[in-house]
């Protein structure tokens, strides 16, 4: 594995980065990750992807919602979940993340894996919103073969930890690329300071990332990589999905005005959102515990003022760490082989 950007002297924005540099900066926060690499009966098959979990806390999700919002850049994508989430304004499952063909197994084992923790869910009370996202890993994974099971979903669930997520080619990034060479998992953080750093919020990222051909990767806005070859690869249909959590007190429309900050970091890298890009965004904040259950007429939440100068800052983290997130998927990865013997060079970044 290799390091962040940051070890190779890339330092992205002004503001402070997390102890971790890691969604899991943001306290409660949870990632776990299964990886499918292995050869497939039939001639040159391979499966070449696998399954990301994000929790956004350590209890129980459907009795205890976050504030949530998505947030579409490019709907050229297969998701689960984000209408109701853009209706009611909660997030009360795991986020997903997986290939294109992934999404019915894994949502059919998150809801596997929730039903089990909730027994009242489409009994005493209603069904449940599940998110799953996508993107496109057929280049190096045989992707008809529908290799990632219900069973994998759970399983990423149940490998969840607060601790520093892996990055790269792992989990559901396994078989993704980025500008032409192997891209997949990154994350980043920020911390946002206020009234005299009396107070402070944290701002993770984490991405899944699959777009745009190496002509199009601004690498002189980092640092030039040594000897790196011109990629000639290009993702198909190539996308991104970007999970964004805080934990500033921010309602449903102030989140998705945070979130929408993300598609800047995006664009400095050098994407244009192409035509067959799937780039969405998927924020949410710990900052509310929101019962499933309640007797009471109305609920209180707190929220920042809409005039602070902290929401400008918030919208800086957000741009900051979305692209530090996506330097990190390439920095992380590894060259990688897939079906038909097709490989993805990993991105070489060059120590400053």
């Amino acid at each position: 594995m290799q390091g962040k950007v940051r070890q190779f002297g890339i330092e992205v924005g002004t503001l402070p980065v997390g102890q971790k540099n890691c969604i899991t900066d943001v306290a409660g926060v949870r990632v776990g990750h299964v990886t499918l690499d292995e050869s497939l009966d039939h001639e040159g098959g391979y499966a070449c992807t696998g399954v990301t979990a994000i929790l956004p806390h350590g209890e129980n999700l459907f009795q205890h919602k976050v504030t949530a919002a998505s947030y579409v850049l490019n709907g050229f994508g297969k998701t689960t979940g984000l209408v109701q989430v853009n209706e009611l304004g909660v997030i009360e499952s795991p986020i997903m993340l997986t290939n294109t063909f992934g999404v019915p197994a894994v949502t059919q084992g998150t809801l596997r894996y929730m039903l089990d923790m909730n027994q009242d869910i489409g009994h005493t009370t209603g069904t449940i919103n599940l998110v799953v996202g996508e993107c496109n890993d057929s280049y190096l994974n045989s992707i008809r073969a529908c290799s990632v099971t219900a069973e994998h979903a759970v399983e990423a669930i149940h490998n969840a930890s607060p601790n520093t997520a892996q990055e790269g080619a792992i989990g559901a990034g396994k078989g993704m690329m980025c500008f032409g060479y192997k891209g997949g998992i990154g994350s980043s953080s920020r911390i946002v300071k206020v009234d005299k750093n009396e107070i402070s919020y944290t701002v993770g990222c984490m991405v899944l990332s699959n777009f745009g051909h190496s002509s199009e990767f601004l690498a002189e806005r980092y640092v030039a990589p040594a000897n790196q070859c011109a990629s000639t690869l290009a993702p198909t249909d190539g996308s991104i999905m970007i999970v964004l959590a805080t934990d500033a007190p921010l309602s449903s429309r102030q989140l998705k005005r945070v979130i929408k900050r993300c598609g800047i970091g995006l664009g400095r890298t050098g994407s244009h959102y192409s035509h067959g890009s799937g780039d969405i965004v998927i924020g949410f904040t710990t900052a509310h515990n929101i019962p499933h259950m309640s007797e009471q007429l109305v609920e209180t939440r707190i929220q920042l003022r809409e005039d602070h100068p902290v929401m400008n800052q918030l919208f800086v983290a957000a741009a900051e760490a979305t692209e530090e997130a996506i330097l990190n998927s390439l920095a992380q990865a590894q060259t990688t082989i897939g079906r038909n013997g097709h490989q993805v060079e990993a991105y070489s970044f060059q120590k400053a």
